[in-house]
């Protein structure tokens, strides 16, 4: 009985836990734009781009970016259910804006270098992830869009403001993955640019909102 009621309050404490059923909606969505064939890719590139070298050391911090991303979401689901469910609306906004884009307007890259002109183990990882990752469905950069995502929640959180270390790694973390993107050649800065522009449309209407609606009612009369 006692199992039964330790699950029933487990369930219930993490009932926001629905929140990642969304992960059965983008996985398919997204293997299937990776596997489409016959597909006209309209080529992104900026100008830009051709003075960005390729710096094989960038691909740590583009790693990272998987457990940056994971770290983050445990750390709200965890303890704080309204900032989980604020950083899930942003990125899931994000995310199938994203979809949506890739579907509509298939893209790709020819940024990759063909030959490396260093060998070491930067080098072997990033041809892992050449293999492992097509130069398709770039734009906007995902990489770039979910690591400013995690690092405004960061920032807002009430709890790691007193932990004033962790938001500077964040923050930190966050400049090296967006840089990685272009040093790796796995973005171009078009890609970058479009990240960071649908980062700045969706913040009003996750965050900004809230924070004019809790300012309407601390002027109302008790």
């Amino acid at each position: 009985m006692k199992v039964i009621t330790r699950l029933k309050n487990l369930l219930h404490r993490y009932r926001h836990a629905w929140v990642l059923l969304y992960g059965l909606i983008y996985m398919p969505w997204f293997l299937y734009l990776e596997k489409r064939e016959s597909i006209h890719y309209f080529i992104i590139h900026s100008p830009l781009d051709d003075y960005i070298p390729f710096i094989e050391y960038f691909i740590v911090p583009y790693l990272l970016w998987f457990v940056y991303i994971t770290v983050t979401a445990g750390y709200f689901f965890f303890t704080d259910r309204k900032g989980f469910y604020q950083l899930a609306a942003f990125l899931c906004t994000g995310m199938t804006i994203f979809l949506i884009i890739c579907t509509v307007f298939p893209n790709g890259l020819h940024l990759r270098p063909i030959v490396f002109i260093r060998d070491n183990i930067f080098v072997d990882l990033v041809r892992f992830l050449y293999r492992t990752d097509t130069p398709t469905n770039v734009l906007p950069s995902i990489h770039v869009f979910n690591s400013i995502g995690a690092a405004i929640a960061v920032a807002r959180s009430s709890a790691l403001k007193r932990h004033k270390a962790v938001q500077y790694i964040s923050y930190i973390l966050t400049g090296l993955i967006i840089l990685s993107t272009m040093f790796l050649k796995q973005h171009s800065v078009t890609d970058v640019i479009a990240a960071v522009a649908m980062a700045c449309i969706i913040y009003p209407f996750v965050y900004a909102a809230e924070g004019r609606k809790a300012a309407k009612l601390s002027h109302q009369p008790i």
